[in-house]
């Protein structure tokens, strides 16, 4: 077994299940050291991430990114791996000094004892009767003489953390900056779950604890924290801050899966459609959710009827074909025409439904050629021509 240590130089209070959220991205065998350290065992992630120095170039390259420093340190067992972190300095674990331990050392001291190495070498017999008997216990696990039980961190299912900021902020590139570390976390806590999110809350805290929520919405699951940056720095862009921020939180819920991404050969038809749902997602963050949307064919014979609006995401299984010609363009209103002034080339088609709802429809629709040359869609109803499209 191979365990590294993450022992943390200043962890903000109620941080530690967050950041271990985040770590569960690199071993799901995470454990909590309270309050300033976390324990990974990691023999078994070794050959995803090409070996242990890679896998802590990875861990190093993230916490840089999270704003927190610590000390990194690997061993066989968990204890000795949490005291060579906090020593942050000798490789052997008997140079450590005591201190690392965290004991009671007044008796340790009296006898002139100061690193582990020193420790061990004395009588084992007259520790146990002067010592508490969780010294040697610590001690035992530390050198592998005795197995240490560890409770591994269960990735929660939703996330929920908090940011206090050094000042009070009313410029909104210093609060994506800021809310860049909270979205490393979430992206992180989304790759431990194989999960990906279509939305996410941002809290805008005031000096009084008066939260302003600012809502960002994605067109498909996704756990890239690039994308997540750009739709935030797109609906802070639009928002006038009224209040100096002092502190923001981050809210994330309803995970969905997501598998993993390979390259192919012959193109990658769900990458595409990653792009695409990027570029809705950037158009709705500039010109408002309601500015946007898709279209959806909807099996109503009636030309008025037989679409909707849909909202990323959403989609109709249904297939509906109509049984003759639609044209590309239809009016929002039919107009009446003059016999005479249209040239008749196809049809008639009969539409006649709709008594169900209170808008029933007896049509004749027929393909004409207007006077100036348009290519048209028309209908005859009780005895009157009207215009409902052009084809071209």
């Amino acid at each position: 077994m191979l365990w590294v240590a993450l022992h943390f130089r200043q962890l903000p209070p109620g941080t530690i299940e967050s950041v271990a959220g985040w770590a569960c991205q690199f071993t799901p065998r995470v454990s909590l050291e309270p309050p300033d350290a976390l324990l990974a065992e990691i023999s078994g992630s070794l050959r995803y991430f090409g070996g242990a120095r890679a896998l802590l170039q990875a861990l190093r390259a993230g916490l840089a990114e999270l704003g927190l420093g610590a000390s990194l340190a690997t061993a066989a067992t968990p204890r000795a791996a949490l005291w060579r972190a906090r020593a942050d300095g000798p490789e052997r674990l008997e140079d450590l000094p005591l201190e690392v331990t965290r004991w009671d050392l007044d008796f340790f001291r009296s006898i002139g004892i100061v690193t582990l190495g020193e420790l061990e070498r004395l009588p084992r017999a007259g520790l146990a009767r002067r010592c508490p008997a969780g010294v040697l216990a610590e001690l035992d696990a530390a050198l592998g003489r005795r197995e240490e039980p560890r409770a591994f961190f269960a990735p929660p299912e939703r996330f929920d953390a908090r940011l206090e900021l050094p000042g009070e902020v009313m410029q909104a590139e210093a609060l994506v900056f800021a809310a860049r570390r909270l979205l490393v976390q979430l992206a992180g806590l989304l790759a431990a779950r194989h999960a990906g999110i279509r939305g996410f809350v941002l809290h805008l805290i005031d000096r009084h604890e008066r939260p302003a929520a600012l809502a960002v919405n994605l067109a498909s699951p996704a756990r890239d924290v690039e994308r997540f940056v750009r739709l935030l720095r797109e609906r802070l862009a639009a928002l006038q801050i009224r209040e100096p921020v002092q502190a923001i939180r981050l809210e994330a819920g309803d995970f969905a899966a997501l598998a993993g991404r390979s390259a192919s050969l012959l193109g990658d038809p769900a990458g595409e459609g990653e792009d695409w749902a990027q570029l809705l997602e950037r158009l709705q963050a500039r010109l408002g959710r309601d500015a946007v949307c898709g279209l959806a064919t909807v099996p109503d014979h009636r030309p008025e009827h037989a679409w909707r609006r849909i909202e990323p995401g959403d989609w109709d299984p249904r297939e509906f074909r109509a049984p003759g010609p639609r044209p590309a363009w239809l009016l929002a209103a039919a107009r009446r025409l003059e016999p005479g002034r249209f040239e008749l080339l196809a049809g008639p088609e009969r539409i006649e439904c709709g008594w169900w709802d209170g808008d029933e429809a007896r049509r004749d629709y027929f393909v004409a050629r207007l006077a100036p040359g348009s290519l048209a869609w028309i209908y005859r109803e009780d005895g009157e021509w009207y215009l409902h499209g052009f084809f071209a």
